[in-house]
């Protein structure tokens, strides 16, 4: 029987109980035979007996509520960041909250500032109080950063520094960005069919914490101009830690790694490719090989179904992973997650904050639904409840549900929250 059902019986008992007690109590001032006095007496022992059982039952079940054990006690710092990062984070949040419910799992959120919102609060995109918390939590789930409001600042108080910086702060090496063009979204693919054929289902493996965006990088003037210069660094380690997670999650998808890089040009590049073909001596049983960025950008558009890993550096991976998310129909589905040595990671969507649908519940959440779903799997070994969350999503896709962005004719469709309950319903 459900708790509120049994409570419910009991507190009727309870009322029954006390009125039989107060008649009794009656019947007694007008019994006087000892024997009938004698059965009155038992009679209300019963009675008070039954009526202190169900009190402390009662007691034994806020008791029980509040010591609850919980498989599993997980804390997750929360960024929702600007535009609509505080729409998308609510709804996924909500889905989590779904998915502790169903397996008993609770799930402790701790907000926090970063980007837009932390420069206008505190002065700076990333303050100490962020690294401090996200740095004590099991994950961090962020919204998105940035908006124009903050297009003018300096280069090292803009949103996007504090993105950086956190990444740094908490040694999240590699991006992992799944790119899958999902069958009933097949439509909105900007490909020929005849280019996606059996359809598109890649990984790209991005290094997170070193190259050009962590270089050192200047603007001065000379002789009356500006100039400008950022370095590209790499170290021998640094390649292969991310190597080596792009080798172990090709493993466990299809055995093909392509490690793109810019080697007929940049000596970064060169290093890169030495290590990688290095760590690949490693992996005998995974297809291996290399490719020249500005191929790969080309070899998205004209056969993504060639693909199943891609490495690569930090500024080529900025840009592959926003043209393999592009070619598989909308931006707004694609999860990412930032990953280290450890458990510890930072789940996003790829998309940018959208500042023009901003607070109008137009955003599509699912992105971020999933990313939280990226959570479960990689950084709590939930991969039950992760498998559950994705279900849940295909199921809402192919009942034909779609928010602005993934509208298509024959569909209905609905708001961020809506969207959000949707998948909670399915869960």
């Amino acid at each position: 029987m459900k708790p509120d059902k049994k409570r419910l019986w009991q507190g009727i008992l309870l009322v029954i109980l006390a009125i039989l007690l107060f008649f009794f109590l009656a019947v007694l001032e007008r019994v006087t035979s000892p024997l009938q006095k004698f059965l009155v007496y038992i009679l209300l022992l019963s009675l008070g007996g039954g009526i202190i059982a169900i009190v402390m039952s009662f007691a034994r079940d806020d008791a029980q509520k509040k010591e609850r054990k919980y498989n599993m006690q997980k804390t997750i710092a929360v960024i929702k960041g600007d535009g609509i990062g505080p729409e998308i984070v609510t709804e996924a949040m909500k889905v989590l909250d779904k998915v502790a419910e169903k397996y008993n799992h609770k799930f402790t959120y701790k907000e926090v500032l970063m980007g837009g919102c932390a420069i206008d609060a505190t002065g700076e995109p990333l303050p100490q109080q962020t690294i401090d918390i996200c740095q004590c939590s099991d994950s961090v789930l962020l919204g998105a950063v940035g908006g124009p409001k903050w297009d003018t600042l300096p280069g090292d108080r803009r949103p996007e520094k504090g993105l950086l910086g956190l990444r740094g702060a908490l040694g999240l090496f590699a991006n992992i960005r799944p790119s899958h063009l999902n069958p009933v979204l097949a439509d909105a693919c900007p490909l020929k069919n005849e280019i996606v054929g059996d359809g598109i289902d890649l990984m790209v493996v991005r290094e997170l914490i070193g190259g050009a965006y962590f270089g050192k990088r200047e603007t001065y003037v000379k002789d009356g101009e500006k100039i400008a210069y950022d370095t590209t660094k790499y170290s021998e380690s640094e390649v292969e830690r991310v190597a080596r997670v792009a080798f172990q999650m090709a493993r466990k998808r299809r055995s093909k790694v392509n490690s793109v890089d810019k080697a007929n040009v940049l000596d970064s590049s060169r290093l890169w490719r030495e290590v990688v073909e290095r760590v690949a001596k490693d992996y005998p049983d995974v297809e291996f090989s290399n490719m020249l960025v500005d191929n790969c950008a080309m070899q998205l558009v004209r056969n993504p179904g060639q693909f199943d890993v891609i490495v690569t550096e930090n500024l080529f991976g900025d840009i592959l992973t926003d043209e393999a998310s592009m070619i598989t129909g909308s931006i707004g589905m694609i999860p990412s997650a930032s990953l280290g040595s450890g458990k510890m990671g930072l789940y996003e969507p790829i998309h940018g904050s959208a500042p023009d649908i901003a607070g109008q519940n137009k955003a599509n959440p699912i992105a971020t639904i999933l990313s939280a779903a990226m959570m479960l799997r990689y950084s709590f070994d939930m991969d039950v409840e992760a498998k559950n969350v994705e279900d849940a999503v295909q199921k809402v896709l192919e009942a034909g549900y779609r928010t602005g962005d993934i509208m298509s004719e024959g569909c209905k469709q609905v708001s961020c929250q809506e969207m959000g309950d949707l998948i909670c319903q399915n869960i």
